[in-house]
């Protein structure tokens, strides 16, 4: 294992970018919350920003009185956090096998020097701290133990009569194989004879590699489990719009932010995502009924399938010997999204509840201890219902006050300002939306029953803000009464009304900097102010892009081979519909046959009405074109590692028909690529020597997976 030292990255966004640039070749790259962007300055408490702003005296007016009426005694979660400590590891960063920085615990050190950042929401440094856990602890003792602090989620690892049983191998192969071999370094070596995948997310299955050799599952040596319909939703669930997730992904994880007081300072659920190869091993069990039992080398274990609520597909453990629940990510140190911002299906926030409250009363009468896949485990019978009620009525009560308001008349665009929780909830730290936010997820249930539109027809069809903007800008007086006006109400503290304004005026005028500067200096300080990482993170990398422009170079990349290979041919065929641009596509008409022998599938593809159409298990009667690939060929395809006319050309692909077909249908595929604008005035212009053509691309290589680590 290839393990750097106690010396922290230092690299400025310039840096970070051009590294995300050069791993960018390497399709094995995977970052949820991008590189290691540490701040020389943390632990001074500079600014690493030239333009940034330190807190107003209206954002630490607030923060002083967040620290007042908080409920800070309450100090069981530093007490829980801190149980079971065995040790911490000499290295503070661990390498990717390509030789970057693939995870760094102590680039966020500033946090443990004991201050209060005015920069922070009290709540949220309150959730940074506790999140800085690092290194091996008992959960069970003798039996359950998890290495916390090695990426964004937990690895867990069950003793059996003959080895261990993994859950959730991290994100990494290098983290995954880092906290293994720090098991085995202090508690003794013994062999992985199981793996247990919660749920559909990348954090929770791409460490897998580092684990367990593929070959052992295959031959059934190790068992690889995993809840019902993982297979589908690991790849599935972030194909469709996956560019705009990547390129949205910036502003969640604040994918530029040096890890700095003024700039990232946690993900809530954990600290980052590890930065190393993401890999994926089919599962070899399925769990398929709602409860399902299963002795694995002396350790007994009920799943309870959770189906549509923090992933598509999840589940929890109970372990009825040592009468501990895992909770997945379905009940954690945090309330969680039921609406992702990088985007993503909205979930079932009363599904969610209603699976807690099943757990609550199945397990949680008797249940000792309960660990998850984030955050730490909380002990004692009576703590354990205190927890699981306090998630359970949290999604319970947004769900139904939400529904309440609307039927009332409240509409999406007004709930966020309206609905708030109960003080017994407020009161309770596993009650805060840290990974959520109040305001997206109460939107979120909004949009889940009754959809994006308020009900006005004003706002059915809205103009896009670049041709209204200029209007609202003509009619207040032109950009000097706007920023006049502008910089009088954040002079008050009234920022989201000099957002309001200056918003309008950025539209309007995308090429003004100081319009961009300033709507930066607003949204600073109302990232500040914000307790949800997701939302701070979200106001602070747009001021960055404000600032400084978006990135440059190529993105985070997640195609990897095993990726490719878990994702099918109908999925393929689907995303290229997606691709396909169908002003290219008009008056074109045509039906091709796809089989694929070696997997015994058939498909229909058909282009008529610039629509692309498929149908699997169907062959048309007169196609234009028959194409007969072996998926495994197909596969490299969809990879990038060859194209149709190589394999055409070594006798691997079979063309029988009218070819103009497949290159008609080729000449209308688009390469998505994250980079478009989140905010106006942001695309940096195209350098001088641009007239370099990059590298072909063939247009039927699968387009960019969004990363789901961390939903």
């Amino acid at each position: 294992m290839s393990i750097k030292s106690t010396p922290i990255l230092i690299a400025s966004s310039l840096a970070f970018a051009l590294l995300i640039s050069s791993l960018s070749a390497s399709s094995a790259y995977a970052a949820g919350g991008g590189g290691v962007v540490a701040d020389p300055g943390a632990m001074q408490g500079k600014h690493f920003d030239p333009k940034g702003k330190v807190p107003s005296s209206y954002t630490v007016e607030l923060q002083n009185g967040l620290r007042k009426t908080l409920p800070f005694e309450d100090r069981r979660d530093f007490e829980e956090s801190k149980r079971g400590f065995i040790a911490a590891p000499a290295y503070k960063s661990i390498m990717a096998d390509a030789g970057n920085v693939a995870w760094d615990m102590g680039s966020y050190e500033f946090l443990l020097q004991g201050k209060d950042f005015d920069s922070v929401h009290p709540s949220l440094q309150r959730q940074a701290i506790l999140n800085m856990g690092y290194g091996l602890y008992e959960v069970v003792p003798g039996k359950i133990y998890q290495v916390r602090g090695f990426d964004l989620a937990n690895i867990s690892f069950v003793k059996t009569d003959t080895g261990w049983i993994v859950f959730d191998p991290l994100t990494a192969k290098e983290t995954a194989r880092a906290a293994l071999e720090l098991v085995n370094e202090k508690l003794g070596k013994r062999p992985v004879v199981a793996v247990v995948y919660s749920h559909s997310h990348g954090d929770h299955f791409g460490g897998v590699r580092g684990v367990v050799d593929e070959a052992d599952v295959k031959s059934g040596k190790v068992k690889v489990i995993a809840p019902a319909g993982f297979m589908d939703h690991a790849v599935a669930e972030n194909v469709y719009a996956g560019n705009a997730m990547t390129r949205r992904m910036y502003f969640q994880y604040g994918v530029l932010l040096p890890r700095s007081p003024f700039g990232h300072v946690d993900q809530s659920i954990g600290k980052n995502t590890a930065a190393g190869n993401l890999g994926l091993i089919e599962p070899n069990v399925y769990i398929n009924q709602p409860f399902e039992k299963m002795m694995v080398d002396g350790v007994e274990m009920e799943f309870q399938n959770t189906p549509g609520t923090e992933a598509p597909a999840e589940m929890n453990t109970y372990f009825p010997q040592f009468k501990a629940f895992w909770a997945a990510e379905n009940i954690t140190g945090t309330i969680h999204n039921i609406y992702t911002l990088r985007g993503a299906l909205v979930r079932d926030a009363l599904a969610w509840s209603k699976n807690i409250n099943s757990a609550l009363y199945r397990y949680g009468n008797e249940a000792q201890v309960i660990f998850a896949s984030h955050s730490w485990p909380r002990w004692g019978n009576e703590r354990i219902q205190e927890v699981m009620r306090t998630q359970r009525d949290s999604y319970a009560h947004l769900n139904n006050e939400v529904l309440h308001l609307a039927n009332n008349g409240v509409t999406i665009n007004e709930i966020h300002n309206v609905y708030k929780q109960p003080e017994s909830l407020r009161s309770q730290w596993a009650a805060h939306s840290y990974h959520g936010s109040e305001e997206h997820n109460s939107r979120a249930v909004v949009n889940r029953y009754l959809g994006y539109w308020d009900a006005n027809p004003a706002s059915l069809i809205p103009l896009s803000p670049k041709d209204s903007a200029p209007l609202y800008v003509e009619m207040m007086g032109g950009s000097g009464k706007i920023m006049a006006k502008g910089r009088e109400l954040y002079k008050q503290g009234k920022y989201r009304e000099a957002m309001e304004i200056v918003n309008k005026l950025v539209y309007a005028q995308p090429n003004s900097t100081a319009a961009k500067d300033f709507l930066a200096d607003i949204f600073e300080q109302i990232g500040y102010q914000k307790e949800s990482p997701s939302v701070r993170n979200s106001f602070l990398g747009a001021a960055y892009e404000l600032r400084h422009g978006m990135p440059s170079g190529a993105s985070p990349k997640s195609n990897g081979p095993d990726m490719i290979k878990a994702m099918t041919t109908e999925l393929w065929l689907n995303s290229l519909a997606i691709s396909m641009d169908s002003k290219k596509a008009a008056g074109m008409n045509f039906t091709i046959n796809l089989s694929t022998p070696d997997n015994g599938e058939k498909f229909v593809v058909e282009m008529s009405n610039s629509a692309l159409t498929n149908i699997k298990g169907q062959q048309a009667n007169n196609p234009t074109l028959t194409l007969t690939v072996n998926r495994s060929e197909l596969e490299k395809v969809m990879g990038g590692q060859t194209t149709f006319d190589q394999l055409q050309a070594e006798g691997k692909a079979k063309f029988e028909g009218d070819r103009k077909a497949f290159d008609q249908l080729r000449s209308t595929l688009t390469i998505f690529k994250p980079d478009f604008e989140l905010m106006p005035g942001t695309k940096p212009k195209p350098a001088a020597k641009e007239d370099m053509k990059p590298k072909a691309q063939d247009p039927f290589a699968a387009q960019e997976l969004a990363i789901t680590a961390g939903e």
